[in-house]
Order: structure tokens, then C-alpha cells, then sequence
């Protein structure tokens, strides 16, 4: 229906024709000339009608409410001048998508746009607007620059399930669904499956895909439905699969940085590329934390507030918190040697916010039942996890990143719902 995508047809010799196709973004009709602005999504164009060159039911068309679907051939006009862009001078128009009643809000008046629940509730209309388009451009590049640098590392992508008979972890409420006569839940981790194709003999592996978690959360970071950018590698420690993590968000980073330039300068947003993201243990940094007058103990989680400042103190956007307590992670994460009350897990912290958890895992399956038993669990209730390493699993380790969270900060948003295209948290789960 389309010959060009309107930023395709401004960069046209002047006099070509062309047919664009799009949304009435702004409409002024003076006496007997009619200025309608076209907008698609790489860009927006001027259509200037005068009365007698178009039938007196196409001028209508181009008189009609903003957000109408039209479609208009006619021939690119340079204007004169340095700042004169690009008009149209439309041939034919046509149209393709009436306005019925009134659109919900008014995606130009920038001063006057309604609270996010109303966008979202209307995210139909809300899409329409650049700046949340480059949002979504970000996030695609973020999950494109995942995959490829996992690729070009030598990982294979796996599609775990999203529908599972038990808890994968620990803690999390799961949210149950009619699995014909079966109990089953939508799965809260893809971490038993990841698991399982590296004790299969995978060996490195990544994946992408939404994980559940039935947490009444109403805060301004958490939602129910989220996507994790996950690897799992064998043969492999806690600092060998950071090594990867590192690499992998320099290439995330890196790619956003060069391919959504424009993007990022919509939304007032910047990215820098680390030299080296920094690695500190969980015990140097509430040494630090100390230091600055914080009352925390050792073992204590870190708080939100924590995280930002740790960053301040340690003068990084992006930042490594390792070999936390063995008591405040999950239970299959591998204890030290050195010293069993520590163990080898660790969080990624970028501008000032965690973004992905993980671990190297315990293989062993005796001491993986001694530290269920540890927790006050029962192990026979972990069988299902704990038979796969009987059949002899080697040492392993992996990540998770929340796109959702990494985009968030990329783009310098206060609201993760903002990073998510139909975000579902305690309350929302329409449209």
C-alpha cells in the first residue's frame, strides 16, 4: 500500500512520486489550503493540498481527525532554504482507517499526556508516540546484541518450557494453571532446564523467554511477567560465566550505542561503554557501607538505597557484588571451599539497580540435599531437581539478565512498566 517509508521518500530527488502511507498527526486547514502532517513509523511529512488539485472528497479525507489511517501519492517538493524541508504535493489520497467517537488521548500534546496507567490502558495509542517507539527499538537491539554475542561465543540458544509440575526454586509463589487433570504452574525460572541441557552435555547454552512469579510487588521495578536473557555453562565457575557476562553487556551496550543513536537522543538518554566492569565481594562493600556511616550487618541484603550509593563509592555505572552469604541465596548455589558461609554467587548492578543474579551451581547431589535440609526443606520435596545429578553432572555455573530492567536503565526510565509492551503486574493484565 506504501512505494516508501516516509523518511525513504524526503531523502527522493525533488519531483519523484511516491505513495506513503500512515497516521493524520496534525491537520490545518487555512481557507483554500490544507497543511496535514503524515506520520509513520520512521518518520513524519508534510502534505500541502490546495483547493482544485485533489477532488473535493480526497481534500476531505486530508481535513479529517488526527490519527486517521491515509494513504497519499503524489510528488516530493524541496523547499527553499536551509531549514525548509520536505513537502508533498498529493496526486490521490486515500483512505484506509476512519476514527470512530474519540481517540483516547492526544499523542502531540506532550504537556498534557495522562498518567501511565491511562497509556497503558490505551497502549494501542500510547505506542504511537516516537519516544516510546525508541524505547522498544532500544530493547530490541539489547536482546539482538544478547544473542549475537552469545552466538559468536559458541553458545547454543535452547527454548526451555514455560509450563512445569513443581517449584524450580525456591521462595517464589508460582501461579497455577488448569493443566488438563494434572496440577502445573507457569514456571517461575528457566534455571532446572538450563540445568539439564548442560548436565545432557550441551555445555554452553543461552535462551530468552518470559519467566512468572505470583509476588505482589508494587513497586516502580518488579512486575509478575518478566523476560530473562539467561546462560547456563559447564565446566565452569562463578568467574568464568561473569568473565561472559561482562563481555556480553559491553556488546549490549556497545550495540545500543552505535545502531539507536538517534533513538537515545530522543529520550535524552546516554551509553557508555566500560573499559572493565569492577568485581567486589559482598564483604568489601559492607565494609564500605560502613565506612560511610550505614548500619549494616554482615549477611544483611543490600537495599536499593545501598546499591546506588555502593556505586557512587566505587565510582562505576556498572559493577560485580560477589561471593555473597551462603544463607541470604538460593540454596543451589555452590558454598566456597575456603569458607562454607560464603558462596559463589553474585549480582551485576547497573546504574544503581540490579540487574541480573547468578551462581555457580552445586552439582554434587549430596550436598545439594544437605543445604535443602539446611533451609528447613525437605528434600524428598526436590527429588525431581535432585535425581539429574545423579546421573553425573559436571561443575557448572550461569546468569540471568532482566531485559525489562536493563532496558529501564539504558533508557533512563522510572518505571519498568514503561520498558515492557503490555506489562503485567498485580493488578494489570489487560489489553
Amino acid at each position: 500500500m506504501r512505494t516508501h517509508y516516509i523518511s525513504d521518500a524526503i531523502a527522493q530527488p525533488e519531483g519523484t512520486e511516491v505513495t506513503v502511507a500512515g497516521w493524520l498527526h496534525e491537520v490545518r486547514d487555512i481557507k483554500k489550503i490544507c497543511f496535514s502532517v503524515l506520520r509513520d513509523r520512521s518518520g513524519k511529512i508534510q502534505v500541502t493540498a490546495k483547493a482544485g488539485t485533489l477532488p473535493e472528497d480526497q481534500m476531505e479525507i486530508l481535513r479529517s481527525p488526527k490519527e486517521t489511517v491515509v494513504a497519499v501519492t503524489g510528488r516530493i517538493a524541496k523547499g527553499k532554504g536551509a531549514n525548509a524541508g520536505v513537502e508533498l504535493y498529493p496526486t490521490k489520497v486515500e483512505l484506509l482507517g476512519k476514527v470512530y467517537g474519540k481517540v483516547p488521548f492526544d499523542i502531540t500534546d506532550k504537556e498534557k499526556l495522562p498518567e501511565i496507567d491511562v497509556r497503558l490502558d490505551h497502549r494501542y495509542v500510547d505506542l504511537r508516540r516516537e519516544e516510546v517507539q525508541a524505547i522498544f527499538r532500544v530493547r530490541a537491539t539489547v536482546q539482538q546484541a544478547f544473542r549475537e554475542s552469545l552466538i559468536a561465543l559458541g553458545f547454543d540458544e535452547i527454548v526451555p518450557t514455560a509450563i512445569v509440575g513443581a517449584a524450580t526454586e525456591g521462595g517464589a509463589e508460582l501461579f497455577p494453571i488448569v493443566y488438563f487433570e494434572k496440577e502445573a504452574f507457569l514456571a517461575q525460572s528457566p534455571q532446572l532446564y538450563k540445568q539439564l541441557a548442560v548436565i545432557g552435555g550441551m555445555d554452553k547454552v543461552f535462551m530468552q523467554g518470559p519467566v512468572f512469579r505470583a509476588e505482589p510487588h508494587s513497586t516502580t521495578t518488579h512486575l509478575n511477567e518478566v523476560y530473562q536473557m539467561d546462560i547456563e555453562m559447564g565446566f565452569a565457575n562463578d568467574d568464568d560465566v561473569m568473565d561472559i557476562e561482562e563481555h556480553v553487556l559491553k556488546h549490549i551496550l556497545k550495540s545500543v550505542a552505535e545502531k539507536r543513536a538517534q533513538e537515545l537522543k530522543m529520550l535524552n538518554a546516554h551509553v557508555a561503554v566500560p573499559d572493565k566492569i569492577p568485581r567486589f565481594t559482598y564483604t568489601e562493600l559492607v565494609d564500605k557501607l560502613r565506612a560511610r556511616g550505614e548500619n549494616i550487618e554482615w549477611g544483611d541484603d543490600f537495599t536499593r538505597a545501598h546499591e546506588k550509593m555502593i556505586g557512587e563509592i566505587v565510582g562505576s555505572e556498572a559493577y560485580f557484588i560477589t561471593k555473597w552469604p551462603t544463607r541470604i541465596r538460593a540454596f543451589y548455589s555452590m558454598p566456597s571451599r575456603d569458607n562454607p558461609e560464603v558462596c559463589n554467587a553474585f549480582d551485576l548492578i547497573y546504574r544503581g539497580l540490579e540487574i541480573s543474579s547468578g551462581a555457580q551451581r552445586i552439582h554434587d547431589p549430596e550436598l545439594l540435599a544437605q543445604q535443602i535440609r539446611g533451609r528447613g526443606m525437605n528434600p524428598e520435596d526436590f527429588e525431581f531437581y535432585i535425581k539429574a545429578f545423579r546421573a553425573g553432572a559436571p561443575p557448572h555455573a550461569g546468569w540471568s539478565i532482566g531485559a525489562e530492567r536493563l532496558t529501564m536503565k539504558i533508557c533512563g526510565l522510572e518505571n519498568i512498566r514503561e520498558a515492557t509492551l503490555f506489562p503485567r503486574d498485580r493488578v494489570r493484565i489487560h489489553p
